[in-house]
C-alpha cells in the first residue's frame, strides 16, 4: 500500500509539474505574441519566469550595475521591455517617462515589490496602501517631518548622540563610519517616531529590527529556518513593543480627544500647528479617521525605521567615501564649516537646524553624493490598465521599473557622470526630473529634508573635529547599497 501511495504521489506531482510548466510556457508565449507597434522594443529572454533576471542580477553585483540598462538602451532605446523576477517589465531610463510614472495615482499604477517584502511590510504599510488613505498618512507624516519643532529636536538629538559617539573614538584603531552612522541615525529616528530614548528597550527594538530588515530581499519561503520566517517573527516582537508604547500614550491621557486638547494647549505656548504631535505616533493617534488603526500605526512605525538603518547612514557613509577620494572637495567643505563654526563661537550662538542647511557647498556635496550613490536605484509599479506614455505602451498587468541610476549617471545629462563633482550643482535647481534620489509624486520620501539635515550635522562635526585617512573600501550595490568593509577610517583629532 505504501508503494502504491508514493507512486500515486509521484505521478500526481509529475502531472502537476507538467501542467504548471505548460501553463507557464503558454502565458510566456502569450506575452511574446503582444505585437503592438507601441510596445517598446526589447527581449523577454529565453526561459519563462527567469527572463533576463540573471543578467540583471549579475550586472547589479558588479561595480557598474547600470551596465544592464546601458546595453539595452543602446539596442532598443531609453524605454525597453524585458522580463524580471517573474514579471514582464517595461524599464524606463527616460527622465520624463519616469516622472509621469511617479506622479500617477493608483488608478494607473500601484506599487509592485518582491513577495517577501510585501509580506514583511504588511497590508497597512504606507509603501503598499493606495488612494485617499495613502495620501492621508503621507500628508500627516510629511507635515510632521517638515515642522521646525521636529527639525530643532533632530538637531539637538543628532548633536548629542554624535558627540557622545565621537568622544569614544580612538586614534589607535579604525572607526567604522557605516556602523557609527547607523547607530546614531537609528536612535535619532526612533526618538522622532515613538519618543523612545536609548536604553535596554531601544537595544531590544534595534536587535529585532536588524533581524527584520534581513528579510526584505529574501526568498519568499515562510517556514521555520528561512530568513523570511525569522524576519516575520522579529516583526511580531517589534509590533508588541510599539503596541505597548501606543497603549501607554492612550492610557496617559492620550486618547484622540485628549491628545488634541493637550497639543492645542502646547501649541499656544510654542506656536505650533494644532495638527502636529510631539512624535509621529502622536500625530497618527491624534487623527480622527477610523482607518488610522493602532495596527496601521505600529506597522508604519517599523517601516519608517528603515531610513535610520539604511538610507541616512549610507548617505553619510558615501559622502565621507567620496570626500576621502576628492581632496579639493574635502578642503572646500572643511573651510566652509570651520568658517561658520568660528562665526557662531564669536557670536556665542548655538547652531540651529537652518545653519546646517544654509551652507551651500555642504549641500552640493550631499546632492552629488545622492546622484552618484543612488541609494534608491529606482521604483517598481504595476500597470492597472493599458497606459501610453510618450508613445510607449505599458500593457495592463505589466510591471514598470523607473530606473533612477541610469538617469543620474547619463553622460547626456551630466558631464563626466562618474566623477564626484559637487561644483556641478552651483546655481543649479535640484528639483527636476533628472534628479530623483528620493522618488517623486505622491510617494515622495517625506523625510528628505531630515536626511539632508542629519548628513549635514554629521559632516560638520566630522570635518571640524577630525582629520582622517580612509582605508581602501568598495561599494556593494546589490541587493542594497553598502560598503564592503563598513568604511574604516583612521582619525586624528584637530588641535
Amino acid at each position: 500500500m505504501d508503494m502504491i501511495f508514493w507512486n500515486l504521489v509521484l505521478i500526481t506531482a509529475a502531472a502537476a509539474t507538467i501542467l504548471w510548466f505548460s501553463s507557464a510556457i503558454y502565458a510566456y508565449m502569450k506575452i511574446k505574441l503582444i505585437t503592438s507597434p507601441k510596445l517598446p522594443l526589447g527581449s523577454l529572454g529565453i526561459f519563462p519566469f527567469i527572463g533576463e533576471s540573471l543578467h540583471f542580477i549579475s550586472s547589479a553585483y558588479s561595480d557598474r550595475p547600470e551596465s544592464f540598462t546601458i546595453k539595452r538602451r543602446r539596442m532598443y532605446g531609453k524605454v525597453f521591455k524585458t522580463h524580471l523576477f517573474g514579471n514582464p517589465t517595461i524599464v524606463s531610463t527616460d527622465a520624463e517617462v519616469s516622472k509621469i510614472i511617479l506622479q500617477s495615482d493608483a488608478r494607473i499604477f500601484v506599487p509592485s515589490y518582491p513577495k517577501s517584502l510585501m509580506e514583511l511590510m504588511g497590508k497597512s504599510s504606507i509603501l503598499l496602501i493606495n488612494g485617499s488613505l495613502q495620501r492621508r498618512i503621507h500628508g500627516l507624516i510629511g507635515n510632521f517631518f517638515k515642522s521646525s519643532n521636529l527639525k530643532s529636536q533632530i538637531t539637538s538629538e543628532m548633536e548629542k548622540y554624535l558627540l557622545n559617539s565621537m568622544g569614544n573614538w580612538r586614534e589607535d584603531s579604525p572607526v567604522y563610519i557605516q556602523d557609527e552612522a547607523k547607530h546614531i541615525a537609528f536612535q535619532v529616528l526612533v526618538k522622532a517616531l515613538i519618543s523612545l530614548d536609548p536604553g535596554n528597550e531601544m537595544e531590544l527594538l534595534k536587535n529585532h529590527f536588524q533581524e527584520f530588515i534581513k528579510g526584505l530581499m529574501s526568498l519568499p519561503f515562510n517556514f521555520p529556518g528561512t530568513q523570511l520566517y525569522r524576519s516575520l517573527h522579529a516583526k511580531k516582537k517589534m509590533v508588541k513593543i510599539i503596541d505597548g508604547i501606543i497603549q501607554a500614550k492612550r492610557d496617559n491621557n492620550c486618547s484622540k480627544k485628549k491628545i488634541s486638547d493637550e497639543i492645542n494647549n502646547y501649541d499656544k505656548n510654542e506656536g505650533l500647528s494644532s495638527n502636529i504631535g510631539r512624535d509621529v505616533a502622536d500625530t497618527l493617534i491624534n487623527d480622527k479617521s477610523e482607518e488610522v488603526t493602532d495596527e496601521l500605526i505600529a506597522e508604519n512605525m517599523i517601516d519608517l525605521m528603515i531610513p535610520g538603518e539604511d538610507s541616512v547612514p549610507l548617505l553619510i557613509t558615501l559622502a565621507i567615501k567620496y570626500l576621502s577620494d576628492s581632496p579639493a572637495s574635502l578642503n572646500q567643505l572643511t573651510e566652509e564649516n570651520l568658517k561658520l563654526k568660528k562665526l557662531k563661537e564669536k557670536l556665542g550662538e548655538p547652531f540651529s537646524w537652518n545653519d546646517y542647511l544654509s551652507m551651500p557647498f555642504t549641500q552640493n556635496v550631499i546632492t552629488e553624493t545622492l546622484r552618484m550613490g543612488n541609494i534608491i536605484t529606482g521604483v517598481m509599479r504595476k500597470a492597472m490598465k493599458d497606459v501610453e506614455i510618450k508613445g510607449y505602451l505599458i500593457p495592463k498587468g505589466w510591471c514598470v521599473f523607473a530606473y533612477f541610476r541610469s538617469v543620474h549617471l547619463d553622460d547626456k545629462l551630466y558631464d563626466f557622470p562618474y566623477q564626484f563633482n559637487p561644483w556641478r550643482w552651483q546655481g543649479k535647481e535640484v528639483s527636476n526630473c533628472n534628479f530623483t534620489p528620493f522618488g517623486g509624486g505622491q510617494r515622495l520620501c517625506p523625510g528628505l529634508d531630515l536626511a539632508r539635515l542629519e548628513a549635514s550635522i554629521f559632516l560638520h562635526y566630522f570635518v571640524t573635529q577630525f582629520r582622517w585617512e580612509a582605508e581602501d573600501d568598495s561599494i556593494i550595490n546589490f541587493p542594497t547599497v553598502r560598503m564592503k568593509k563598513r568604511m574604516p577610517v583612521w582619525v586624528k583629532r584637530r588641535i
